[in-house]
């Protein structure tokens, strides 16, 4: 199963080229500097593993990084104009790439599941959960990409409140407890917070349910700043765009019927409540 636009196969993230460039800037200062990853990564409080992925391309380096970097490496200020140029890509499987570039900035972004939390509800637990029990397995550089992408896509939710966002969950995908309990109970406690913001709205398909529209599988949809509506669905190592209107309508209509085949937002926070307090 795919893991929404993570990287799988057990390969490396792909890495942008201003990415890959950044890195080797970063590893040439280090180098003329005559340290060694280790050495470095104690002047900047990261692991020697953090540096290796910034310098190979693989992790998009966090302010902090870069600032401690320019302090370790002579404060030349090369490393923080390349910074602003950074393509933040790692992570994130090519196939996901074009919806998310459509994603970030969407006026409206709706979502339906059925296999997983969506990554943009996803708490750090719960995504570590799913990297580390990827096939093939990934190794902690690659888990680490992941998440950085993961986090960088939930900012979404908090830093474009004009995006009207829409979640159906199947209730299973809490009864799963994937990671155990206490990943589940700060799962459902992350729910409930997001649940509050004013641009989201969160509602659960009850288990027991005679008919149900979503019966062929996730899907995502999103209308661009200029009204254009886009479907994404999401598969084995694979995902589609459809920008085909008929396609889209149809999936649309499947859509408004599961919004009102699932609880209401009231009877859907009062479930997750629930089952927050059954843990």
């Amino acid at each position: 199963m795919a893991v929404e636009g993570a990287v799988g196969t057990g390969g490396e993230p792909e890495s942008s080229d201003s990415l890959r460039t950044f890195g080797a800037v970063v590893q040439a200062l280090r180098e003329h500097a005559g340290l060694s990853r280790e050495e470095f990564g104690e002047r900047v409080r990261f692991s020697k593993h953090t540096v290796a992925s910034v310098e190979l391309g693989r992790r998009m380096p966090d302010p902090t990084f870069v600032e401690r970097a320019e302090a370790a490496l002579g404060n030349t200020g090369a490393l923080r104009k390349a910074a602003g140029h950074l393509a933040r890509q790692p992570g994130l499987a090519a196939w996901f790439r074009q919806w998310a570039r459509l994603e970030a900035t969407a006026i409206t972004l709706y979502t339906y599941e059925c296999r997983l939390l969506p990554g943009l509800l996803q708490t750090e637990a719960y995504a570590r959960t799913l990297f580390t029990n990827q096939l093939p397995p990934l190794d902690d550089a690659q888990i680490e990409a992941q998440w950085v992408a993961r986090a960088e896509r939930q900012r979404l939710l908090r830093e474009r409140p004009n995006t009207a966002f829409g979640f159906i969950l199947e209730e299973g995908l809490l009864l799963r407890r994937t990671g155990g309990v206490e990943v589940t109970r700060g799962l459902i406690d992350h729910v409930l917070e997001i649940a509050q913001l004013r641009n989201v709205e969160i509602q659960v398909m009850p288990q027991v349910r005679e008919t149900h529209a979503g019966l062929d599988g996730p899907m995502q949809l999103l209308e661009t700043p200029d009204n254009r509506w886009f479907v994404y669905c999401e598969g084995q190592e694979s995902g589609q765009l459809i920008a085909d209107p008929k396609v889209v309508s149809m999936l649309q209509m499947r859509y408004a019927r599961m919004r009102s085949q699932a609880l209401t937002l009231e009877d859907s926070l009062s479930l997750m409540q629930r089952m927050r307090g059954d843990l």
